[in-house]
């Protein structure tokens, strides 16, 4: 039951609110206003039809005796939330008016405001989505997070290498934050334990306060809003006073500095121990506020602890929150008394964990050493854990601290209600690989959530040209109904609807090609494929599969400019973590093949490369509408799921991609005929990885393959520095892990058939159409509703 009734809006009402707000939240005259004030008293304003619906939320929650659902993530990717609001509100017409009205441009407001830097990729865009979903579906939920101040980071280049600099979104109002001074708990880290008449206690060395700012997340038209929670960590004692009278400044301000660290950038570089010990710190700091939080907001309800399974689901989103098991086992038993075994049994009823991935390294693991030191009373709980679990299943051969190591992703599962992945095929693998014992020991613990994306986001807002077509064709019920999209196969052989489709496109790259020119100075033709890849930069993901054919694809048309090429434009797109080195050469190799392959008169009307700088949700928004094709490449078994192969789907770009993550469901619901299939399978990699010699025998076999490395191995695309790319090359030749070499003859056949393709339009339209038509399945609505039934037991209000 959806419980808000918004009053009806008009123009004129939105912009008197505005201008109400720009003279006195904002000081300002109309005549003095920047386009920064303008954009804040529009925010304001639509902040202003939320609050009343957000509070309706929590009284209806309140009166219902709602279970709750609170999604714990170290990311949230929410990008800008302005038009976000405004379209979920339905006040699109009314905020373009207002503003026309007073003489300002609709599209240039809305620009101003900087995506919030809370995220990197998948992840953090994923938990985004769910946030919206939740609220849309009238589910009481709440987001915990870090209040970054500095984001991950901002990326630029310099002769072709990745350069980090800080992200500098707050240093603008945040127009979406009510902060909290009243939410504030104190964090505790190292120090030591002690017994006291039979009863442990930690007394830490270190406190910071972790403070709460609260941001709206309002669903489709506004008649639920729900709440994303994101700590900032504060000084206990901010300043020190006798410090500074002895005129020592910078010890007077320490304590705020140190604090403040916890909280300035995601996921600091780990490579030092400073480093791990900070992002450990990160990690206990969010999740132990958040859980304080939950007991607070349960106890203003309860006064009775086992209930707490039956009023509170808590989602462990990947293993950033993995120690919410411990430290909810640590307040249920130390501070509040329960028995060890109750308290675990409660928190095992509350807790639930999504898995992300199959890599070993990227299941996360602490050296007891850093562990115990930041969190001595948590290592001893979880040998408790650990001792329960295998005194529960003697049969077991695994334990939690193997090779002095605190292994979270079986500290997950064990303190789990539930585990899932995030595609069928992920969720079958998870059962195979990683969690193979503790599955057989748990067999109903693991299910599938495959993941989704909101169509309000990823197709009304992003797309209007093509969400218009759609809503003309079919209504506008496809917003919260995504599945409705399969209308439109019946139209899909229709010419003249298939010309309109094909146009929204045409015009979507138009408008890209004049950005690139404008902002990127790459110059490109409209007409020609745009082939996009953007991702996170990882090995898995295979970045350096794709401009290694794209230099096979550049020598070729050297060999034979007349032979009838079909021009395509590469686009890349992502970020390296700082201290992963083999990425950052990825970026700079493709940089580096840009240069030369735009240069080069013979080939670049068939031919260029671009890598786009500080990837972030508004780029996304801006590439996938305008994406012929897209990149999902990644070595079958390794990707969880993906979302950006959904989006691209969704705003009808046929996929080149192998048998991966949710691209076997994406293939299933597209079609065979819709989607550009290469590339070994999950078993057929695991055999290939254990011959001898694989990678050599591939670029034995294949003289493409050979060319196109020994151009980079002779410096042909950093003739300043012929060695820069030995690691890639030692690497592709050598372990080949990912096996690249292997997928290469495959995925060039593949991209071939994607040139013929394309050189048909009446064909590419009607893929391209069906892709949208039939990925209606994909919605994060359909997910969160799996989430609701299958694990969290909570219902819409």
């Amino acid at each position: 039951m959806n419980i808000a009734t918004l009053p009806t809006v008009s123009s004129d009402n939105l912009r008197d609110a505005i201008l109400n707000h720009l003279a006195y939240s904002f000081g300002k005259t109309p005549e003095a206003a920047q386009t920064e004030d303008w954009r804040m008293a529009l925010s304001f304003a639509i902040r202003d039809r939320m609050v009343e619906a957000w509070f309706a939320a929590t009284r209806r929650t309140y009166e219902a005796g709602a279970k709750r659902v609170y999604y714990l993530s170290m990311e949230f990717l929410i990008g800008r939330l302005l038009e976000d609001g405004i379209v979920n509100l339905r006040l699109a017409d009314q905020a373009r008016a207002a503003l026309t009205d007073l003489g300002l441009d609709y599209d240039a407001v809305l620009a101003d405001e900087p995506d919030a830097a809370l995220g990197n990729g998948g992840l953090g865009r994923l938990a985004a989505c769910f946030l919206e979903s939740l609220s849309t579906l009238s589910c009481p939920a709440m987001g915990y997070g870090i209040r970054y101040e500095h984001g991950l980071f901002r990326q630029s280049f310099q002769g072709g290498r990745q350069v980090e600099s800080p992200e500098t979104w707050l240093l603008q109002r945040h127009a979406w934050e009510f902060e909290r001074p009243e939410a504030r708990y104190r964090i505790g880290f190292g120090g030591e334990v002690r017994e006291d008449r039979g009863r442990s206690v930690w007394t830490p060395s270190e406190q910071v306060d972790a403070e709460a700012f609260d941001t709206p997340i309002a669903g489709w038209q506004g008649k639920w809003v729900n709440t994303l929670r994101l700590w900032s960590a504060k000084a206990v004692a901010p300043f020190d006073l006798d410090s500074f009278n002895r005129g020592d400044f910078a010890a007077a301000a320490a304590p705020e500095a140190l604090a403040r660290t916890i909280s300035r950038v995601l996921y600091p570089d780990d490579t030092t121990e400073q480093g791990k010990e900070l992002r450990l710190k990160q990690e206990f700091f969010f999740t132990a506020a958040a859980l304080r939080d939950i007991l607070r907001r349960f106890d203003s309800e309860y006064d009775d602890l086992s209930q707490l399974p039956a009023k509170v689901a808590i989602q462990l989103n990947d293993t950033h929150p993995a120690i919410a098991g411990p430290e909810l086992v640590r307040l249920l038993h130390d501070e509040r008394g329960l028995p060890f075994d109750r308290a675990m049994e409660i928190a095992q009823g509350c807790l639930n964990y999504t898995n992300h991935t199959l890599l070993p390294e990227a299941l996360e693991s602490w050296h007891e050493g850093v562990f115990g030191k930041l969190l001595p009373r948590h290592l001893q709980i979880v040998d408790r854990i650990d001792d329960a679990h295998g005194k529960a299943h003697p049969s077991r051969s695994f334990s939690m601290r193997a090779d002095s190591q605190v292994k979270m992703g079986e500290l997950s599962f064990v303190m789990a209600n539930r585990v899932n992945g995030v595609s069928a095929l992920h969720t079958g693998l998870m059962k195979e690989t990683v969690f193979a014992e503790l599955h057989a020991l748990h067999p109903d613990k693991i299910v599938n959530e495959t993941n989704g994306v909101t169509p309000r986001r990823w197709l009304l807002s992003c797309n209007p040209r093509l969400s218009n077509l759609v809503t003309d064709t079919i209504g506008d019920g496809w917003v919260d109904d995504l599945e409705r999209l399969k209308e439109l196969e019946s139209h899909v052989d229709d010419a003249g609807w298939r010309d309109r489709f094909a146009a929204a496109k045409r015009d979507n790259k138009a408008d890209l090609s004049n950005w690139l020119a404008e902002t990127q100075g790459v110059s490109v033709d409209p007409e020609a494929m745009f082939d996009i890849q953007i991702k996170r930069m990882h090995e898995y993901k295979r970045q350096h599969l794709n401009i290694l054919e794209a230099i096979a694809h550049w020598q070729e048309i050297k060999d034979d400019p007349n032979a009838g090429w079909t021009p395509r434009i590469k686009i890349f797109a992502g970020k390296a973590a700082p201290g992963y080195f083999f990425a950052k050469d990825i970026i700079r190799l493709i940089n580096d093949v840009a240069r030369v392959v735009n240069a080069d008169t013979a080939t670049r009307d068939k031919l260029q490369v671009a890598f786009l700088p500080n990837y972030n949700v508004t780029l996304a928004e801006r590439l996938i509408p305008a994406a012929d094709l897209s990149e999902q490449i990644s070595t079958a078994g390794k990707e969880a799921s993906g979302t950006g192969n959904m989006k691209f789907a969704l705003n009808g770009a046929p996929t080149v991609g192998t048998l991966d993550g949710a691209n076997v469901e994406i293939r299933e619901h597209v079609g065979a005929d819709n989607f550009f299939l290469f590339g070994m399978t999950a078993p057929e990699v695991t055999e290939r990885r254990m011959l001898d010699g694989h990678a050599r025998a591939a670029i034995e076999a294949d003289p493409r393959l050979a060319r196109a490395l020994d151009a980079i191995r002779d410096g042909t695309f950093s003739p300043d520095d012929p060695d820069r790319y030995a690691g890639i090359i030692e690497n592709l030749a050598g372990h080949d892990y990912f096996l690249v070499c292997s997928d290469f003859t495959d995925y060039w056949r593949a991209q071939r058939e994607v040139d013929a393709a394309y050189a048909d339009p009446a064909r590419w339209a009607g893929m391209a159409a069906l892709n949208t038509a039939r990925s209606g399945w994909f919605s994060s609505d359909r997910t969160i509703r799996g989430y609701m039934s299958d694990i969290w037991g909570a219902a819409s209000l």
